[in-house]
């Protein structure tokens, strides 16, 4: 019986079919060798793909380190040691408030909390002479809310709010252009450390010059002249305490 069924098979016909067998022969033994060499492979290596018993796993590479100097100013029990500029664009050497209470504040004008703007200013008019001062840091970080420019921010501070308290340009206080003032701030221990969540964050440094309170806005106070709960108590508590230094002398 022909294996070309009809025909059509060429000149050479279909032969004896003794080629087709040596062929599948080969193919067996192929298999059969790969088999076994899958076999030896497997059994120097567990399953799940983990290295051989004592091989040593790959190693990461080192993340990189901090070049040498970077953040050298940001001193976390120091942060009255930096220079800033005034609205007006005038430096000042923030180490002259050293010894008294101070809160440092990250202001906005388009905010929830911009009204917070009055009760600084009446906290502030009502300790100024006994020693505190508020710092005031315009900040567009968050929603877009503080847009304007030096002399726009300065204008409506003092014409819709009567701010007399320190005022200063305008800065970024998180992320990587951040200030290195509010560096400093976010390197303080937990739980004052940390970037500011929202505008009018107040960090609290009391008169030997550490921060010692901090006081995110509240929600409870959107729209309102309030400030946070416990932030005028810390306020008053450290106006009566003396400075270290003096309590030695």
């Amino acid at each position: 019986m022909s294996c070309c069924h009809g025909g059509g098979c060429g000149d050479g016909g279909c032969g004896d079919g003794g080629g087709s067998a040596k062929a599948v022969w080969a193919l067996a033994a192929v298999l059969v060798t790969g088999a076994a060499v899958a076999s030896v492979v497997a059994m120097g290596h567990p399953r799940g793909g983990d290295p051989p018993t004592g091989a040593q796993p790959a190693q990461q590479p080192e993340k990189p380190k901090p070049a040498d100097g970077e953040h050298k100013d940001v001193k976390p029990a120091d942060v009255l040691s930096f220079k800033v500029r005034r609205i007006d664009g005038t430096e000042e050497d923030l180490s002259k408030y050293k010894g008294k209470v101070v809160v440092i504040v990250n202001v906005a004008s388009r905010c929830g909390f911009t009204s917070q703007y009055e009760g600084l200013q009446a906290l502030y008019a009502r300790h100024k002479d006994e020693g505190l001062v508020v710092l005031g840091f315009p900040a567009n970080n968050f929603g877009n809310q503080e847009p304007g420019e030096n002399k726009d921010i300065a204008s409506f501070c003092t014409g819709t709010y009567g701010v007399e308290f320190p005022m200063f340009e305008k800065i970024s206080v998180k992320g990587e252009d951040a200030h290195p003032l509010y560096k400093a701030l976010a390197a303080q221990p937990k739980p004052l450390g940390g970037e500011p969540k929202w505008n009018f964050t107040k960090f609290v440094i009391d008169r030997d010059g550490k921060v010692v309170a901090r006081f995110d806005a509240d929600r409870a106070n959107v729209r309102t002249k309030n400030l946070e709960q416990g932030l005028v108590k810390k306020v008053e508590q450290l106006l009566a305490a003396k400075p270290k230094a003096e309590e030695k002398n």
